[in-house]
């Protein structure tokens, strides 16, 4: 199976060659699609270089403006050519062997969905906050959605193409991540976890995501878990 690995990246010059590198390497057959989602740095010139020098198989999306990792997550989904689509964040937070695993998992368990857990193997190096904030999430969705869910809100998440295919996403920011997991656990897929790795980094060192975004998150999974199926179904032509 091709994975289409999807990179939403904004102002990160200091390691999306590094994360390219790594993705590359990795022994499985992928495709890197790289959102760069209006950076005001260097990194679409970085892009332009790896991909002029030494992978052209590297595939940039350059958007103008910025308009939020949920907007960037769209646009290479709809770019995806492979079998499976996985979503990695364009910093090294999660180590990209772990989607190795991932992806054995999906072909062995015939899984629809698999998220990498950063939460089953104990506690992650994570300030309390953020693990306060992870485990309300995963809590909300396990309850609303009728599956024990452990990371509701990991990066790593890999869907096959026909699970997606039969949603409609509409998500602009991180709001992403409450939205797919309401819509594909509605439309009866189930979430196979698999324990990854974690090495969190600093807002001094990039980290985007606030406290705000604890409050919208938890909304979308109420949100969705009530809205209407018929108005994020995608239904085929008859």
């Amino acid at each position: 199976m091709l994975l289409s690995i999807v990179v939403p990246a904004h102002n990160e010059e200091s390691c999306i060659a590094s994360v390219v590198r790594r993705l590359h390497g990795l022994p499985i057959e992928n495709e890197i699609i790289v959102v760069d989602d209006g950076s005001s740095d260097n990194t679409p010139d970085i892009l332009r270089a790896l991909q002029q020098s030494d992978y052209p198989d590297l595939r940039p999306v350059l958007v103008e403006q910025n308009e939020g990792k949920g907007t960037a997550l769209r646009k290479g989904f709809a770019a995806a050519r492979g079998d499976v689509v996985v979503v990695q964040d364009a910093d090294l937070e999660y180590d990209p062997d772990d989607l190795v695993r991932m992806l054995q998992v999906m072909e062995q368990q015939q899984a629809q969905v698999v998220y990498g857990s950063r939460f089953l193997t104990g506690r992650p190096p994570m300030a309390f906050p953020n693990l306060v904030a992870n485990g309300i999430l995963a809590w909300m969705a396990t309850i609303l959605f009728l599956q024990r869910i452990t990371d509701e809100a990991t990066c790593y998440k890999m869907f096959r193409r026909d699970v997606l295919d039969r949603i409609v996403l509409t998500a602009r920011s991180f709001e992403f991540c409450p939205e797919v997991t309401a819509k594909v656990r509605r439309v009866g897929a189930r979430i196979v976890e698999v324990p990854i790795s974690y090495n969190p980094r600093s807002v001094a060192q990039g980290k985007k995501i606030g406290w705000r975004d604890g409050f919208v998150a938890a909304w979308t999974l109420v949100k969705y878990r009530f809205a209407a199926k018929r108005s994020f179904i995608v239904r085929p032509n008859p």
